[in-house]
């Protein structure tokens, strides 16, 4: 009561009938709830950050750190505002304004949020990714962020335009027909577009890798957002659309660290049979006398047409092609001076050819000669 004589003006009506005293406890409020938010703020983004270090390694605490960096002095500053309103006494239709702008303003930062998470998301991917494929992950990271912050903002907007009463649905209708109408005129560049993500996403091969597609064999020089690009064995480029090329089988032989090689060869079929059974040790011995080759085996596999066949399998140790074809160029040379040694001839491809005889009741052609020349002159 005292307290009430001695300051008579803060029960005054003012602004727009509200007395001081309840306009000053709006203003402490708002003054108090933005200090408030700002501390607590600041102490979970601490608290996040010492927990992501003491654990030595990016994880949940730190992503929660970078997400709450995110956050708007703006729109904290709004909701001390806010509530101050809430302890006014408004007139009916400013209740529901209020309730709008609360709405707006936790949409708005629920989208900052979203659009921070999926930065935060890209940053590692690229981090991850881009080590080996820089320009592939940078195109994909960049059009995944960009697709990813479109769909979440135009949520948003859609969200905060149903709050305040606008109908969208007729919107939304719009904006499926004419998504579609876009969709079916652009349907091949979207396809390569969509299989662009793919190949980020998946990672069937990367730039620098040796694939080999549909016949077409080398290096992949640059995976872009319509098409990769290869370069043949042969010299030139060969340019590929996205779409087709996942249609393909793909060989890729990044990951290839040895080579497993099946060769045949064949002997006459007149070579003694325990000269046959000593070839294979023969193969297997100069096999396993050659550096970074580990032998399989070596078998007389099958009887061929007009030779002795046999499968010879080795491994080597090392994915270069150049350095298989010397090895193997090696072994040839070596398995053909053994088998000389040996007195065994390589197979060689034989044609019969038979001949059928007259039959037996036919007389030569010789003795129906003989028989006409002696009946020439008996008739004369």
């Amino acid at each position: 009561m005292e307290f009430a004589q001695d300051w008579p003006w803060l029960h005054r009506e003012a602004f727009g009938g509200m007395s001081a005293a309840s306009v000053l406890l709006a203003v402490a409020a708002a003054m108090g709830t933005y200090l408030l938010l700002t501390l607590l703020l600041r102490w979970a983004q601490r608290r996040a950050r010492r927990h992501d270090e003491g654990v030595g390694k990016p994880g949940a605490s730190g992503l929660l750190a970078q997400l709450l960096a995110g956050t708007s002095h703006l729109l904290i500053v709004l909701a001390a505002v806010l509530v101050g309103l809430g302890l006014l006494d408004l007139p009916q239709r400013w209740h529901g304004r209020v309730g709008q702008l609360w709405f707006l303003a936790v949409a708005v930062q629920i989208g900052l949020w979203g659009s921070r998470a999926i930065g935060v998301a890209v940053q590692r991917y690229r981090q991850h990714h881009g080590s080996t494929s820089a320009g592939q992950a940078g195109a994909s990271a960049t059009l995944m962020s960009w697709g990813l912050r479109t769909v979440l903002w135009v949520t948003v907007l859609l969200a905060i335009l149903s709050n305040l009463g606008v109908n969208i649905t007729a919107f939304v209708a719009s904006l499926g027909v004419g998504g579609v109408a876009v969709a079916l005129a652009v349907q091949n560049i979207l396809g390569d577009l969509f299989a662009s993500m793919a190949i980020a996403v998946d990672k069937p091969f990367e730039v620098g890798d040796f694939i080999v597609v549909n016949g077409v064999a080398g290096t992949v020089q640059k995976v872009g957002v319509k098409t990769t690009r290869i370069k043949a064995l042969s010299g030139e480029q060969v340019v590929m659309g996205n779409t087709d090329l996942l249609k393909q089988t793909i060989n890729n032989y990044r990951l290839m660290r040895e080579r497993r090689i099946v060769f045949t060869f064949s002997i006459a079929q007149a070579t003694p049979v325990d000269k046959v059974g000593q070839v294979s040790a023969v193969v297997a011995e100069v096999v396993k006398a050659i550096p970074k080759v580990r032998f399989d085996r070596a078998h007389f596999k099958a009887f061929g047409a007009s030779s002795l066949d046999y499968e010879v399998v080795y491994i080597v140790q090392d994915p270069d092609f150049n350095l298989y074809m010397d090895i193997q160029q090696r072994i040839n040379l070596q398995l053909l001076e053994r088998l000389r040694t040996l007195d065994v001839q390589l197979a060689v491809p034989v044609s019969r050819l038979q001949f059928n005889g007259p039959p037996a009741d036919v007389p030569p052609a010789g003795a129906l000669a003989q028989a006409g020349a002696q009946a020439g002159p008996a008739q004369a």
